[in-house]
């Protein structure tokens, strides 16, 4: 999952009831790490739990027939987490991704169980597929659908010469996917669910660029009631921790907001979160754009150079202007995500035509819809 202090079955309701008590009483990381006697379906049930779940439970044999005994040739990619492979399974023919948890990695038993639980209950198109687990031994692997375009990041930074570099229709066509997926866990997930690790790492593309959130290792259920926030110990990625999370430890619906909208301005400036190889005042995304984002005629400098000015004006201007709003400092300023769904849904339709439409240079601001905060 690459965390990092901030600091440095199916389902018949859309509106899935979790059982708070049942994720809230998983035993500490501390108790669980790499436990060789963990029993995922007990741990589940115990004290009111949650009792059946939908995930298929494979053998370590299996998952290593599946990728030619974890072969180099069939390694996706590797994280904080461990490394993730592509595999076929032998009783369907079925391609998918095995993620294999490293016992040194900084993801224990209890974020393995969180993500075992919350998949198994959270179904939406725009969240991975969770299709099974492994906890066999001292062995911890979680199969997912297989996203044959990988993640987000892969397509915005660091790509070879002769890789495609996405449009601007594909760009604002995941943006407002993937905030249709947080939309789902904040406003449809009962109790609300704060997924406190949204990065472009973790949105994963199938082969139409249609985007799913992924990694819930460290999903938390919202407060619910009169509590306006959960206290928690600061986990997430450097560069996208809401300020107010990452300085008290206090996480809010907002604070996915916030990262929200640093992914957002990765999409339209192709800049990183973080990125140490520019100058000094440009290391952080956020801090980069903020004086830009006071002065509307330098909006265009902002757009991905490599769009080649191929976006539509007025729609850059609307898709800064909700990013701008996603990352204010105070977390009551920032939208509802249901906003901004609406916002990026209304620029998806305002598609980008090279044939009809000029290719931008500088151009003047436009307004955006208002939003509830």
């Amino acid at each position: 999952m690459g965390c990092l202090s901030c600091s440095g079955k199916s389902r018949k309701k859309e509106k899935k009831q979790l059982n708070k008590k049942s994720v809230d009483q998983i035993p500490s990381k501390e108790k669980l790490k790499f436990n060789p006697s963990l029993d995922v379906k007990s741990e589940a049930s115990k004290d009111g739990g949650l009792g059946h779940i939908a995930a298929h439970t494979f053998t370590f044999r299996e998952l290593a027939t599946a990728t030619k005994n974890f072969r180099a040739d069939c390694l996706l990619g590797e994280g904080g987490f461990g490394r993730v492979y592509k595999g076929r399974l032998e009783s369907n023919n079925k391609i998918v991704a095995i993620k294999q948890l490293d016992r040194n990695g900084l993801q224990g038993s209890r974020e393995f169980l969180v993500e075992v639980l919350m998949l198994s209950l959270l179904h939406h198109p725009n969240l991975v597929n969770l299709i099974g687990y492994c906890a066999d031994g001292d062995q911890r692997l979680l199969v997912y659908e297989y996203m044959p375009l990988r993640s987000l990041e892969d397509h915005l930074h660091d790509l070879p010469p002769d890789k495609r570099h996405l449009d601007w229709n594909t760009r604002m066509k995941i943006a407002a996917g993937a905030a249709k997926g947080l939309e789902y866990l904040h406003d449809k997930s009962n109790p609300p669910v704060i997924y406190r690790d949204l990065k472009c790492s973790n949105i994963l593309l199938d082969e139409a660029y249609h985007p799913k959130l992924s990694d819930f290792g460290l999903a938390k259920l919202g407060p619910v009631g009169d509590n306006t926030h959960v206290s928690t110990r600061v986990m997430g990625t450097y560069g996208y921790c809401a300020p107010e999370y990452a300085m008290t430890g206090q996480l809010t619906l907002k604070s996915d907001v916030y990262s929200f909208g640093v992914v957002l301005m990765e999409i339209i400036t192709g800049r990183k979160a973080i990125d140490n190889s520019r100058a000094a005042e440009e290391h952080n995304l956020v801090a980069w754009a903020q004086p830009l984002f006071r002065d509307r005629g330098k909006f265009s400098q902002m757009a991905d150079p490599m769009l080649q000015g191929q976006y539509p004006a007025r729609g850059l201007y609307q898709a800064l202007a909700v990013a701008a709003m996603c990352v204010q400092e105070q977390p009551n300023m920032r939208p509802l995500i249901a906003d901004v769904v609406t916002a990026l849904t209304y620029l998806t339709s305002q598609k980008y035509n090279p044939d009809t439409m000029p290719v931008q240079r500088l151009s003047s601001a436009s307004s955006t819809p208002r939003m509830r905060r």
